[in-house]
């Protein structure tokens, strides 16, 4: 597999995908770690000023791994997973409509599912760049990630793609039924050829 820092084309997303990370990395182990796995990354720059614009794809990729690998998977994994359970709140207090969110909370869960799929395709280019999003409702209800930044690069034997993971099961607890739970069921990391997601509640 090519290094982390060898991807060809690149896109830009979010802020929310390094922004979020740096908050939930300095809840679980400090500043320091904060410090420790932004300049593993080559991106000191944003312990002055994280970014308030989007930023480079391939900016997450390396975030992402330096995590792992400073950190370890059993502490890198709920670091992650957390940044994504803070970028979907920022989501829902920021991007969603209010009118939208009780729209979606009042319809029937298949039919809200539906329509919640279909806004994160019509905004995946904010979080999986270059890559793919796809979903299907149903139940369970499965969403993909071809080539996203979170794995990109990587191998390991267990899924890798908390961060999507925490931001889709926010965002579908929240607005599709409370007992929404997300888990990666194949990862590109593991040899999968897309990252997959199953909802249920």
């Amino acid at each position: 597999m090519n290094a982390p820092t060898d991807f060809g084309a690149s896109a830009r997303v979010g802020p929310n995908a390094v922004i979020r990370v740096a908050e939930a990395l300095e809840a679980a182990r400090g500043a320091d770690a904060v410090a420790r796995v932004f300049q593993a990354a080559d991106l000191e720059h944003y312990l002055t000023a994280l970014p308030s614009e989007m930023v480079d794809e391939r900016e997450v990729a390396r975030l992402q791994a330096a995590l792992r690998d400073q950190l370890g998977l059993e502490v890198a994994r709920p670091v992650s997973h957390d940044a994504g359970l803070r970028t979907g709140d920022y989501l829902l207090a920021n991007r969603i409509p209010r009118p939208v969110q009780r729209l979606l909370t009042i319809l029937p869960a298949r039919l809200a599912s539906r329509v919640l799929i279909s806004a994160i395709r019509r905004n995946a280019w904010t979080f999986v760049g270059s890559g793919v999003f796809d979903g299907t409702p149903g139940r369970p209800t499965r969403l993909s990630v071809t080539d996203g930044p979170i794995c990109r690069g990587a191998s390991a034997n267990q899924p890798l793609c908390d961060f999507y993971a925490g931001s889709f099961e926010r965002l579908f607890s929240r607005l599709v039924h409370p007992n929404a739970r997300v888990t990666e069921i194949a990862c590109q990391a593991n040899g999968a050829e897309s990252c997959v997601f199953e909802v249920r509640w």
